[in-house]
């Protein structure tokens, strides 16, 4: 979690040094990373690694169902994305921005049962300093992650 110390707290609000900078440690809480992406040696396949803090439900062909792989913002980061095929014929996909103090590890039993039930496929992706993510989370970053996130979703 994002424990801000006495005196960061106290130059945070006696002499900030900008409104923007604010807002981005007060509203950007990354938790630590829930999983890991390997990639394997030709560099297009990616493996999903869940730490125990993931709390993952379901078994490994669940698990086999799940599609990661990393992509370039337009600041430059690199983000996780993830997609989760959750019934064989199903006709959309929902693309889900999660919450501000969690990973894709930690959502990712979450997409399976959400999936599952509206009969949708799952993609996700994590915000810049999230999980795997490479930067920093501002403000600015979280644009160019949803506009990264929206055109692989439509390419891949």
């Amino acid at each position: 979690m994002n424990n801000l110390s006495f005196s960061e707290l106290c130059c945070l609000f006696c002499c900030p040094p900008c409104p923007g900078k604010i807002a981005s440690k007060l509203a950007f809480l990354p938790p630590d990373p829930t999983y890991t992406l390997m990639c394997d040696e030709s560099g297009s396949r990616w493996t999903l690694h869940l730490s125990e803090r993931a709390d993952w439900q379901y078994s490994s062909r669940e698990k086999d169902a799940i599609e990661c792989f990393m992509t370039r913002t337009s600041k430059g980061n690199r983000i996780a994305c993830m997609f989760v095929r959750c019934s064989p014929n199903a006709k959309y996909t929902l693309l889900f921005s999660h919450g501000n103090a969690v990973d894709l590890g930690q959502m990712s039993s979450f997409y399976i049962g959400l999936g599952s039930r509206i009969n949708c496929n799952i993609f996700s992706y994590d915000y810049s300093g999230y999980g795997a993510s490479s930067g920093k989370p501002t403000e600015k970053n979280l644009y160019a992650d949803i506009e990264a996130a929206w055109l692989a979703l439509r390419t891949r």
